[in-house]
């Protein structure tokens, strides 16, 4: 198997995206997945990279990359060394970043015989199953979507009544991450944007107008993302394909780090199911 890293710094935030291409350098045209990591997350979390190798296993080129406010660095991926970046990040940089992404892909693999640029898939994990699900909506180089663990409203996610008050008092908010035990920023002008944006940042929106092949795919022991998201996704988008696995959390019983050379039972249930959906 192939892997290249590669810095994306032609866009428009000024911070550079770090990308991992993973493929088999055999000649052979093919598809391509492009992963989306969600909230505190980086495209290096847990077994996400044994996720990739196994669609490479396939004849896939799975993508993986940071997007550019993630908190991470070209120097430091993992983790959160930068959480000045992390505070001014929001939905719309974000989509941006994706954008960045697939112009890079158009471009850069236009001529190589192991890729199919006509033939793109986005896979998004929590809150980037948001991202991965607007872009789609909106950018006909998208074939395929699959969201995993996929969020179905982000303005939810917002504080509210004297929460929401504060938050713009203070400028800043701090969410204490469980795993690094850091206080992660959210600088008011995440809101901000989301609101100047809501329209285009509303995933129903963006859901009910898809006409590309959907895959929702849940665990019925999430407690981050409640598995009704998922019923909700699969309700305002009628032609999707919703999977809910029994036993699986909001991560497919994975953790950080992730030490095995095997994926979780339920991760490679997902992979399977994705697979199927793929090739059909």
């Amino acid at each position: 198997m192939t892997q290249l890293k590669t810095i994306i710094t032609s866009h428009k935030h000024d911070k550079p995206i770090l990308v991992d291409t993973l493929y088999n350098n055999n000649y052979i045209s093919k598809p391509i997945i492009i992963f989306c990591h969600g909230y505190k997350g980086f495209k290096d979390w847990g077994a996400w990279h044994l996720m990739g190798k196994s669609f490479v296993s396939s004849n896939f080129c799975f993508i993986k990359f940071n997007f550019s406010h993630n908190g991470g660095t070209i120097d430091q991926p993992i983790d959160f060394p930068d959480l000045e970046a992390f505070g001014q990040n929001n939905y719309t940089r974000e989509l941006s970043d994706l954008n960045s992404v697939l112009n890079w892909i158009e471009t850069e693999f236009k001529n190589d015989l192991n890729f199919n640029t006509s033939n793109i898939t986005l896979m998004g994990h929590s809150r980037g199953g948001g991202i991965a699900t607007i872009k789609a909506d909106e950018d006909p180089r998208v074939k395929h979507l699959i969201t995993l663990a996929g969020v179905s409203d982000y303005k939810k996610k917002f504080p509210k009544d004297e929460a929401l008050k504060t938050w713009q008092k203070q400028g800043v908010m701090y969410v204490l991450n469980g795993r690094t035990k850091q206080q992660m920023p959210h600088y008011y002008q995440f809101y901000k944007d989301f609101i100047e944006n809501e329209e285009r940042l509303t995933i129903k929106r963006a859901v009910t107008k898809l006409d590309i092949p959907h895959l929702i795919i849940h665990g019925d022991a999430d407690t981050t993302v409640l598995p009704q998201e998922a019923y909700n996704l699969h309700a305002w988008s009628p032609k999707s394909i919703l999977k809910i696995l029994e036993g699986a959390d909001h991560v497919f019983n994975t953790k950080h780090p992730w030490n095995s050379d095997h994926l979780s039972e339920e991760l490679e249930k997902v992979v399977a199911i994705c697979l199927e959906f793929l090739k059909e």
